[in-house]
């Protein structure tokens, strides 16, 4: 309907105008009327004009309509009249269209935001950077793992990690690869996963970053409890049998030898031979009892109780494993100093099973300091960068050698001559137990720190 009645006017005006231009040549020809030829001939120049305006405006329409579309302006809107003409049809239809770009923005939106809340709260740090390493997104978990604020090229990272720098630059599509951190806070292990993809011609690789030091930690003891109760067990039963037999046979042998003395006395050789068989039987007896001691005490790493949790003063905690070891650092002129940030920091934890840990540590700085010139040890308690509370215990000793250090706490690997190589493996076992980390930082000849980290 409204097609015909734009049809019908423009066949109306086209009528008019080619009736005013057929009155306008007769007149210039037959009259000489030349007011009216004028005035005729503006009514001709007027009705081209309002032609060419009125044909326009569906081009004027679908222009201003276009310029919307390309630059995203979804605002516009084409004022409707209440006439039934094809220009107020066509109006309605730009605006239908307009407002369904902008349901489809609306919700091109809503998934946006929604797509980053979730990066936002992930657990996992993710990283979105150009191959010159130009950054264009980083999470919440990125910010608090490597202590950021802002990040806008993977080079800024380099305080934190070259080899983690190197890593990123580097790394292929679908690659996985684990990279080691260690902070003199505590030590990270990185699991680096990268996927790559393409977008407005730009190459972009994604890369989730996840520290699993404790998951590796927790592998690993997982692991030592295993073969430990494996190889306890099949040594026990093996050495059980040996020594009971012994401890017979040199019961036997002593009631011959005793025998033989009263009844010969001239048999001084074979009462001889048999003491002598006494004495090996003895050692072996001696031995096995030691075997059964020995592995006894490796059971220790498999027979931890379950810590019962409760909340204490730091403060107090550090006060009482000095005051337990003053009386020995004072006569080796070890000077020890205790700090807590804040005064009134509290942990929770099994306070006996924290005692334990911190007990081994202060004695084996007490013996590092053993040939040091200058004796300090620090015992110190505060909230590390990432908001957890953390205890050091470090000392001015001989440090750790670089090639040792990732040994110290494998059980029973141990520096010390009298050693057993149990009580770093069962402090690390405790704080597993607690969901914390036993780490350590050291320099040859400047000494070590020790960090546990709740």
């Amino acid at each position: 309907m409204g097609f015909n009645q734009f049809r019908i006017q423009l066949i109306v005006r086209i009528l008019l105008l080619s009736a005013s231009i057929f009155g306008f040549i007769y007149l210039l020809i037959n009259t000489q009327l030349t007011f009216t030829i004028i005035l005729l001939a503006l009514i001709i120049v007027a009705q081209v004009i309002a032609l060419i305006y009125y044909t326009e405006k569906t081009n004027r329409l679908l222009n201003q309509f276009l310029m919307s579309i390309r630059y995203s302006d979804f605002t516009r809107t084409f004022q409707v009249e209440n006439d039934d003409s094809s220009l107020n049809q066509l109006k309605r239809t730009f605006n239908e269209v307009i407002n369904d770009f902008q349901t489809v923005r609306a919700e091109k939106e809503e998934s946006y935001h929604y797509l980053q809340t979730i990066i936002q709260h992930i657990g996992i740090a993710l990283i979105a950077f150009q191959s010159d390493g130009k950054v264009e997104l980083i999470n919440n978990a990125t910010k608090k793992l490597f202590q950021i604020r802002t990040l806008n090229n993977i080079q800024n990272l380099q305080e934190t990690s070259r080899e983690l720098v190197q890593k990123l630059l580097t790394i292929q599509h679908g690659e996985n690869t684990l990279v080691t951190i260690r902070e003199k806070d505590g030590l990270l292990q990185l699991s680096v996963y990268a996927t790559e993809f393409r977008i407005h011609n730009r190459t972009i690789m994604v890369v989730s970053i996840k520290d699993i030091q404790n998951e590796l930690d927790e592998k690993e003891m997982d692991s030592w409890q295993k073969l430990i109760r494996v190889l306890t067990h099949e040594i026990m039963n093996s050495i059980t049998p040996i020594s009971s037999l012994s401890s017979t046979v040199n019961m036997m042998m002593n009631h011959i030898i005793d025998s033989l003395k009263e009844k010969d006395k001239g048999c001084a050789e074979e009462t001889e031979d048999l003491q002598e068989i006494q004495s090996a039987i003895s050692t072996i007896q001696k031995r096995t009892e030691g075997l059964i001691h020995f592995v006894d005490t490796y059971r220790n790493l498999t027979r931890i109780p379950t810590p019962h949790f409760s909340i204490f003063p730091v403060q107090k905690l550090l006060q009482n494993i000095y005051n337990l070891h003053r009386n020995e650092m004072e006569q080796k002129g070890i000077k020890c100093t205790i700090s807590v940030l804040p005064v009134s920091l509290e942990l929770s934890a099994d306070e006996r099973l924290i005692e334990q840990v911190l007990i081994n540590l202060l004695l084996n700085a007490i013996q590092a300091l053993n040939n040091a010139t200058i004796k300090n040890i620090e015992l110190k308690a505060f909230l590390n960068k990432r908001g957890k509370i953390t205890i050091q215990i470090s000392d001015t000793g001989s440090g750790i050698l670089p090639e040792v250090i990732d040994k110290i706490f494998i059980p029973f690997f141990t520096t010390k001559q009298q050693g057993s190589g149990i009580g770093l493996s069962l402090s690390r076992q405790i704080m597993r137990l607690h969901s914390g980390t036993l780490n350590v930082y050291s320099e040859p000849d400047k000494g070590s720190k020790f960090t546990l980290t709740f």
